[in-house]
């Protein structure tokens, strides 16, 4: 099987248990790719959908054993960084198994200097301050990807591509603007202060590969609508790599029957599972 080799992988806001998660497609590309360091950004499980209304399928399975392989097979270092929507792990932080260590943020030291990792979520006034309104939100954007999940199907029957509403409306409405913007901001300050030459987020499904001021900032996207990941070669540049591309030149092998598998449907709130704020 080909495969991208790659020092290391930095993904975010997977929202395993949501029936937006692109389960297939992040499973592909883990699949084919060989790296020394995997760095998991927060939001890999949605805790919070789960307790609500959650949506398990096999696939998603498939995707933690993908990471246990890479954890046992190919000693790949694993370090797993709270979301906001898998925060009730803010409550054991931080925790150490062999290889795999879950904690708060992250300073990751390459070729080119040291770069600060966190999900990003302590920026967002709404998630951190106005629980119940990030509730609501939340709420929403489920409401949103649904009615886009509708029209796409339509668009679709008439042989056009597929068109995300929530990426028109963050461009578009001045407000959601800024709120990326002094997201970014935050983040670049924080870098300065921990004295890292760049900053490495997600949170907002926003993907990003750009120099403010002398920092570099990256943010990851999602694995709902953006499809990316960012990947650190060997001579320590960062590229942001979009799922489409890659799977035209890492093809599949052939169907996963596991991926293929209906989902199970959690009737009752997971047992423990707190609500946490959306992003």
């Amino acid at each position: 099987m080909k495969k991208l080799r790659v020092r290391t992988v930095i993904l975010s806001d997977v929202h395993l248990g949501t029936p937006e998660c692109k389960f297939r497609e992040v499973n592909h590309f883990l699949r084919h790719v060989r790296c020394d360091k995997l760095i998991l950004n927060g939001d890999i499980i949605d805790g919070w959908y789960l307790r609500r209304a959650g949506q398990w399928h096999k696939g998603h399975t498939r995707f933690i054993r993908i990471i246990l392989k890479m954890l046992e097979k190919k000693d790949t270092e694993v370090v797993y960084l709270r979301g906001n929507h898998d925060d009730i792990l803010a409550k054991f932080l931080p925790m150490s198994f062999a290889r795999l260590s879950i904690v708060e943020d992250h300073v990751h030291v390459g070729p080119r200097g040291r770069y600060l990792v966190l999900h990003g979520d302590i920026f967002d006034t709404i998630t951190s301050q106005f629980v119940f309104l990030a509730h609501v939100g939340d709420w929403g954007y489920h409401l949103l990807l649904k009615i886009n999940r509708a029209y796409n199907a339509w668009r679709a029957w008439r042989g056009q591509e597929y068109w995300s509403l929530s990426k028109a409306i963050k461009a578009r409405v001045k407000s959601a603007v800024s709120h990326v913007s002094k997201f970014e901001d935050h983040l670049v300050r924080l870098a300065r202060q921990r004295g890292c030459v760049g900053v490495i987020c997600g949170h907002i499904h926003t993907p990003a590969d750009k120099m403010l001021g002398e920092i570099h900032y990256l943010n990851s996207g999602d694995w709902v609508e953006s499809l990316t990941a960012i990947v650190e070669h060997w001579d320590g540049s960062y590229e942001l790599v979009e799922y489409t591309a890659f799977a035209r030149d890492f093809p599949s092998g052939g169907g996963n029957e596991e991926d293929a598998a209906p989902a199970v449907v959690l009737e009752a709130p997971l047992p423990g599972v707190a609500p946490v704020a959306a992003g």
